[in-house]
């Protein structure tokens, strides 16, 4: 079977592709100011064509790609004490999420998480006067609800976006958090490929063709983020969150 029979397995036409192609550029602009976001843009773009089944385990793959992507440029940046304090977080938090995800109905979770995530919006755009520092006590409860939120809705890294963005100049926060996302995506990825989620050929082909729009994106992102001080960084995550608070809840309301 060649790529164009597999890609005849997707039923899009042009201006389909385009949509999906010009979706997939967006979340990618956003991965690459904030590290995080990607299954919040593109979930409601790609929910138009084709079942959450396969959007999950596709954007998985084009995480994975894009957070070595931005790792391998800013590795030097990476904050080690940062990141060894979050990673057995994120790996027990990752572990209660696919325990969850396979025992419990997700609707309320994603609900709660919806409401959480526009209250702390909310509240960081509202109240000025707060700590300009996390402690690093905060690595526990950030490390593993963001890590059991990635594995229930892919999109936990809000959460290390918040605790990095208060500990680290704007350059080592995004470094570090390229490094978890890493992580975190080879472990989802690990669990999919052992469910055989990806000997789905045309999935894997589908994800082949969206390189581009992914690198395109990422390149944008990487460059609006050059253009950033450290405080518009951190307001632009800030509105990041509400926005991912909001997809959130409106995603729970249209199920």
């Amino acid at each position: 079977m060649d790529v164009i029979e597999l890609l005849n397995q997707w039923p899009f036409g042009p201006l389909d592709w385009l949509v999906i192609g010009v979706g997939i550029a967006l979340a990618y602009i956003v991965f690459g100011i904030a590290g995080f976001g990607t299954a919040l843009v593109a979930g409601p773009i790609l929910i138009l064509f084709m079942p959450l089944s396969k959007i999950v385990p596709l954007l998985v793959l084009l995480d994975f790609v894009a957070a070595f992507g931005n790792l391998m440029p800013s590795r030097r940046d990476v904050a080690r004490p940062e990141l060894l304090r979050l990673l057995p977080c994120m790996a027990v938090g990752c572990t209660l999420g696919v325990i969850f995800l396979l025992n419990l109905k997700s609707d309320l979770l994603l609900l709660l998480m919806g409401l959480f995530i526009s209250a702390y919006g909310i509240y960081s755009l509202w109240i000025k006067a707060r700590p300009a520092q996390l402690s690093a006590l905060w690595a526990l409860p950030m490390g593993t609800v963001g890590g059991m939120f990635g594995a229930l809705f892919g999109s936990g890294g809000f959460l290390y976006a918040i605790y990095l963005s208060s500990r680290l100049p704007k350059e080592a926060a995004r470094a570090t958090q390229s490094a978890l996302i890493s992580c975190s995506t080879v472990v989802r990825l690990s669990l999919f490929a052992i469910a055989g989620v990806y000997a789905d050929l045309p999935l894997l082909v589908l994800a082949l063709c969206l390189l581009p729009a992914m690198v395109l994106g990422l390149w944008l992102g990487r460059r609006l983020t050059m253009r950033l001080s450290r405080e518009a960084f951190v307001r632009l995550v800030t509105w990041l969150v509400l926005a991912s608070g909001i997809a959130l809840i409106g995603r729970y309301l249209s199920t």
